[in-house]
């Protein structure tokens, strides 16, 4: 297998997806060598990157060979991840050992475990839902979360599993415990422990995107607006539309906080709830941490000087970080959810005559109905137009007409995940 020669820094990744898939041209553009784990040969990832050995994250030998292989290739710098899916036991083992792990075992758990998060985020003093861990016990879980119900406005909460959830799975509205027996009896049983939430009452979800270096270098993106559908990320507009200044700088100050009090090394993205004040006034509360690059920063890959990519290698590599500043007015990234093609690829031809300024990446995956399988980057001056453009292009490739297609904000499903 070919792979990075011994004079250029090699940073190795765990995980195959559209993450990992993106890093490879950043990593190019730098002369940084990428090593990637791949949980198959056909993965997205491997489909670009030479060095990509298979494995899952669990396999703590596979781990060890992606640092140091014994087949002459040079020994990776560093590790990072494009998913929060590692032993947390292995990671500190390598620290212990001189393999640096960014980000390190004690913040990615953060990412890992809502109920880890939550607490620390509360001892931060990071503005969050009023939430409440519930017990392990089904029966003092049942009464827990029925009095948490009965102090909430709307009747209604948001349970999650501390763990393993991700695009609204592992979230639910509920109304009485009942609505979750079958979780607490998982619990019960050892699997992960629950949470509850109140339900906010959100105007619009923002995410702050962060990149930190081990020497403390932070710098933050603009803030933008990401528009769920079904509980997946359907848009995102750079920047938020209508944002107030103070609530922007707010939003962005949270995520350094985050950052720094966490100890994150590499792209932290922070979800947040926009909840508009009975005065008009608007205030951000955190809703989830994502430890690496993400879909929220797609954008930046062609709407900001330093993409998120970019910026990631940079960070676990200690380099000076980039510019974060946006190069047009308005971008706006549609995502692809599905499609009704037999290859995505079909679409190029009518897509890149109708929308020539689009940018089309495509993540290599197999289609399936809901799957996140690319992504379309439109800027412009006039968000309106910008936004219809994407959405047309974005249906062009699920095998969709484009005149059908309208911007996911218009037809918004607000689902607290």
């Amino acid at each position: 297998m070919t792979g990075p020669t011994a004079d250029h820094p090699v940073v190795a990744v765990v995980g195959g997806g559209q993450l990992a898939r993106m890093m490879a041209p950043a990593a190019a553009e730098l002369g940084v060598g990428l090593r990637v784990l791949v949980e198959d040969a056909a993965s997205s990832a491997a489909q670009v990157v030479t060095d990509a050995p298979v494995g899952v994250a669990s396999d703590e030998a596979a781990i060890r060979a992606l640092i140091a292989p014994d087949d002459g290739r040079p020994a990776a710098r560093v590790l990072t991840f494009e998913h929060e899916h590692v032993p947390n036991a292995l990671l500190a083992d390598l620290i212990d050992h001189g393999t640096p792990v960014r980000p390190g075992p004690h913040a990615l758990v953060q990412a890992q475990d809502k109920i880890v998060m939550r607490r620390r985020l509360t001892e931060l003093g990071v503005p969050c839902p009023r939430w409440s861990a519930l017990p392990t016990d089904p029966a003092e879980g049942r009464a827990a979360l029925a009095e948490f119900l009965a102090g909430a406005p709307s009747g209604e909460a948001v349970v999650k599993t501390s763990r393993g959830g991700y695009d609204g799975k592992g979230v639910r509205v509920v109304s009485a415990a009942d609505d979750v027996a079958d979780w607490f009896e998982a619990v019960a049983a050892g699997g992960p422990a629950l949470l509850v939430e109140e339900k906010v009452p959100f105007a619009r979800e923002l995410a702050a995107l962060v990149a930190r270096r081990p020497s403390g270098e932070v710098r933050t993106w603009p803030v933008v607006e990401s528009v769920q559908r079904d509980g997946v990320c359907a848009e995102v507009v750079a920047p938020a539309p209508d944002l107030a200044p103070e609530v922007a700088a707010r939003a962005r100050e949270i995520a350094e906080t985050v950052a720094t009090g966490l100890d994150v090394t590499g792209v932290l993205a922070v979800e947040l709830f926009e909840v508009v004040d009975g005065d008009g006034t608007s205030q951000v509360l955190v809703n989830e941490l994502a430890m690496r690059p993400h879909n929220s920063g797609h954008w930046t890959i062609d709407g900001a000087v330093t993409s998120q990519f970019s910026q990631h290698l940079r960070a676990v590599l200690d380099l000076p970080l980039g510019d974060t500043a946006p190069v047009a007015r308005w971008t706006v990234m549609a995502n692809v959810l599905g499609s009704r093609l037999d290859a995505l690829t079909d679409a190029l031809p009518e897509l890149l005559a109708r929308f020539p300024e689009a940018r089309v990446n495509l993540y290599g995956k197999g289609i399936r109905p809901g799957r996140k399988l690319g992504h379309v980057n439109v800027s412009g001056t006039d968000l309106a137009e910008v936004r219809r453009r994407a959405a047309a292009a974005a249906a062009l490739l699920r095998g969709e007409a484009p005149e059908s297609a309208a911007p996911a904000g218009t037809t918004v499903i607000k689902e607290q995940a």
